[in-house]
């Protein structure tokens, strides 16, 4: 892929992203409907229905990656813990919530992989952030998805199975020493 054909990366606060709904869509519906995920289109609906309410929350960033001729092919999106379900209370200590940022999706398109697409979006989510620390779940069947945390500084806190839909390793990187 030669430089001019490299996809750009925006940035987004959530009124931004919610109009940028449908590429945002577009990118996890046909990423997650690949094994390990097999995501139909009414998890796909439930997924954007949580995105829709996430987006206003004040912390919410997003990552929209676009080829030259705007065609979307990745995303990453998340947002500070301090307001959401006690689930993460095991791994992150209330007083730690609003100093933890959750990585809620990653989604490269599978034309597009293998080019640092992924660590990009990463690495531009978590500029937008002043975060001490980020933390996701990431299905242990997502074989490169998991290698890719590891090597980007990311330490498995636990396993567990939080929404139904297959076992997930709970992951923390500590900003404190750079990302």
């Amino acid at each position: 892929m030669s430089q001019q054909d490299l996809p750009t990366v925006e940035i987004m606060d959530g009124p931004a992203a919610a109009r940028a709904e449908d590429a945002f869509r577009l990118v996890y519906a046909e990423t997650f409907a690949e094994p390990p995920y097999g995501e139909t289109e009414a998890d796909v609906d439930v997924t954007f229905d949580r995105f829709r309410t996430e987006t206003r929350h004040p912390a919410f960033r997003a990552a929209l990656a676009r080829t030259p001729s705007g065609e979307p092919v990745g995303m990453a999106l998340g947002r500070t813990l301090d307001a959401l379900p006690g689930r993460w209370d095991a791994c992150v200590a209330p007083a730690d919530r609003s100093r933890t940022f959750f990585l809620m999706e990653l989604a490269v398109r599978a034309g597009h992989r293998r080019h640092g697409l992924a660590r990009r979006l990463h690495g531009t989510l978590l500029d937008s952030t002043t975060t001490e620390r980020v933390i996701l779940a990431v299905q242990l069947a997502a074989t490169p998805a998991l290698t890719a945390y590891h090597a980007w500084g990311y330490r498995k806190l636990a396993e567990t199975d939080p929404w139904g839909n297959g076992t997930h390793a709970v992951m923390l990187l500590d900003r404190r020493g750079g990302h």
